[in-house]
């Protein structure tokens, strides 16, 4: 029978307390005074502690720590007041199990005590003296799903076996790709709570209107559009544990909501008159400074402090290269699966020594992408060095955000240059256009793949934008779906990136230049030669923007076909998946018909790729000249 040692100096509270234990079938001893308890601890053997923070001849901080120092396999908990939550806080950094307000609610109570019997009894499960090259169970599963046997990942699997049987939140940090929702995860299955659900939320994929919804859920009623009652992610994940992802992206109104639910353990639901009790374990991460954004007053810092209880910090993929060989022999064998092949994957020895030396930007998430596009690159079982194509990013290229700072500076200085600069000939010729793209790979495709279908109703779409030179002129929607060969479509592309008031001709005819210029041969080859660079840097830029310049034009058409007050004609579920439709087209042109290439572009899996072009109809068939 589990044996408890409960300490505080109520007498009342602690009748009330070991009355509770004894109906869950747990004898106890009670301790009104420190020194009381330590002498408990000293001479019986004991499953968990519960004790008060303010005793009568000491704090029961005194307590977490000697417990997690001497008699590490006892769980304990603290009970503190209401407005005492930084002791609390406190504590779980301490090593507390996690923490109870006063005054005590019995069901809080059993679920604190169900918890802390579960973590003594997987500590009495750890492998013994004698079995210490046998792993424990917990150590065979971080093995399956965290790879590699470095220092670094090493340190990290011991640490989370130890967060998995406290309570407290904790929040991870780390780059882009370093796995943190993996961890989350593996924190979920090790901890006392692993028969709940697990339920992770993207904070920056919600809208800020709809997050008190997502989060808290509504009845019905409660707003237009509310025909039933919702569950919010918080009671979803009752019993179990809540990672919130992204959580830097959080506004600062919801900032405070979510505050006050992951402090007071209760819930409100919109339209609802009552609170809800609810029994979670909050997980966050962010790949964003945290700390600069409490600083800039863009985080509160009160709530950072109710998630940042213990900060956990993934190590990037360059920090644990010994891992590399072994993570990518992995990830080979869920690409054959996923991708139903028939013979196995190898890398040699000069792949592995490029990937080994490679520096990651995405860690192992850009890994996992350069063996996809490998493979789909080679037409044998062996991936060579020459298959692995590194993708644009380099260890010190700027960020998408900088990179767009300094095109954009760029450009600018450019055409402040050509305007302060003479000119032979600014003036547009009739019907002139600028091909700023290369022309567009050939790529067959549906009939439809490119047409709109909202309903039964059918919205034919542009073949093709032509970019005018002209000063403030939009782009040009032309239908060209007899494939006619005449001049003009030779200038057409699908991009439209910004006007450019005239276009430099880098040849002129003597002939027409005679008498309109006084300028000498030498400063026309400058003039042209500026002129020549200042268009090859236009068209840099324009490849640059290419995928952001053909959405903001295809947006654009869709705007069309909104109703006046912004609504969709044909519902928004046509809507949206027409939206989807275009996006995917055009991220197969883009890669020449590389579905890898494409997924990459849209941020998706190629399962998740495919599934959404079998659900679009999308037909794909590239020419034999792009397979």
């Amino acid at each position: 029978m589990p044996h408890a040692l409960v300490i505080d100096d109520e007498a009342d509270l602690c009748r009330l307390m070991q009355m509770t234990l004894t109906k869950m079938g747990i004898t106890s001893d009670v301790a009104y005074e420190l020194e009381h308890a330590k002498t408990n601890l000293a001479n019986k053997a004991y499953d968990f502690c519960l004790t008060d923070l303010k005793l009568p001849d000491g704090s029961g901080l005194d307590i977490v720590k000697l417990i997690s120092k001497e008699y590490p396999l006892i769980p304990v908990a603290v009970i503190t007041a209401h407005g005492s939550m930084d002791l609390a806080i406190e504590a779980l950094k301490l090593g507390a199990f996690d923490f109870v307000n006063k005054p005590l609610e019995l069901p809080r109570l059993k679920q604190l005590v169900y918890h802390a019997l579960k973590v003594g009894q997987e500590f009495k499960a750890q492998p013994t003296d004698t079995l210490k090259n046998t792993p424990s169970p917990s150590q065979q599963l971080l093995d399956k799903h965290l790879i590699g046997t470095s220092d670094a990942m090493t340190q990290l699997k011991s640490t989370i076996i130890k967060l998995a049987r406290s309570q407290a939140p904790v929040f991870l940090w780390g780059a882009s790709g370093t796995g943190k929702e993996v961890v989350a995860h593996m924190i979920h299955q090790l901890s006392p709570r692993q028969e709940g659900a697990f339920v992770p939320v993207n904070c920056g994929a919600i809208p800020s209107e709809l997050m008190e919804s997502e989060f808290f859920g509504h009845k019905k009623g409660s707003f237009t559009g509310a025909t039933t009652d919702k569950m919010g992610l918080f009671q979803q994940a009752n019993g179990g544990t809540l990672f919130l992802d992204e959580v830097a992206d959080l506004p600062l109104s919801m900032q405070v909501k979510l505050l006050r639910a992951i402090q007071e353990k209760t819930i409100r639901a919109i339209g609802d008159t009552k609170e809800v009790p609810v029994d979670i374990r909050i997980l966050s991460a962010t790949h964003k400074n945290l700390y600069e954004l409490v600083e800039k007053g863009q985080f509160r810092q009160d709530l950072f402090y109710r998630i940042n209880v213990i900060e956990l910090k993934l190590p990037t993929l360059n920090q644990r290269r010994s891992d590399v060989p072994m993570l990518a022999g992995h990830f080979l064998r869920l690409i054959e699966q996923e991708w139903q092949l028939e013979e196995p994957l190898h890398l040699t020895d000069t792949a592995i020594d490029f990937l080994q030396h490679y520096d990651f930007v995405g860690n192992v998430r850009e890994l996992r992408n350069l063996l996809e596009r490998a493979i789909t690159m080679t037409d044998s079982t062996d991936i060579d060095v020459t298959h692995l194509q590194p993708t644009h990013l380099s260890r010190n290229a700027p960020t998408q955000h900088q990179q767009t700072q300094q095109d954009t500076h760029r450009a600018n200085q450019l055409n402040n240059q050509m305007a302060n600069s003479p000119t032979i000939n600014n003036e547009p010729r009739p019907n002139q256009t600028s091909t700023l793209l290369p022309p567009q790979p050939n790529i067959s495709m549906n009939a439809n793949a490119l047409t709109p279908r909202y309903g039964n109703a059918n919205v034919n779409m542009p073949s093709s934008i032509t970019v005018s030179t002209a000063p403030n002129t939009p782009p040009n929607f032309t239908n060209n779906t007899n494939n006619t060969n005449n001049t003009q479509n030779q200038h057409q592309t699908d991009a439209y990136l910004f006007p450019i008031s005239h276009s430099p001709t880098s040849q002129h005819d003597d002939k027409h230049n005679t008498g309109q210029n006084n300028i000498t041969g030498q400063n026309n080859i400058e003039q042209n030669n500026d002129k020549n660079t200042h268009q090859e840097e236009m068209n840099r830029l324009s490849a640059n923007n290419k995928v952001g310049a053909n959405l903001t034009i295809w947006q654009s058409f869709l705007d069309e076909h909104l109703k006046p007050n912004n609504l969709p004609k044909y519902g928004i579920e046509a809507f949206l998946q027409e939206q989807e439709r275009i996006l995917i087209a055009e991220a197969l042109k883009l890669s020449e018909g590389n579905k890898t290439e494409a997924a990459r572009l849209l941020n998706l899996t190629m399962r998740s790729l495919r599934y959404r072009m079998d659900k679009l109809e999308i037909d794909y068939e590239a020419d034999d000249a792009d397979m």
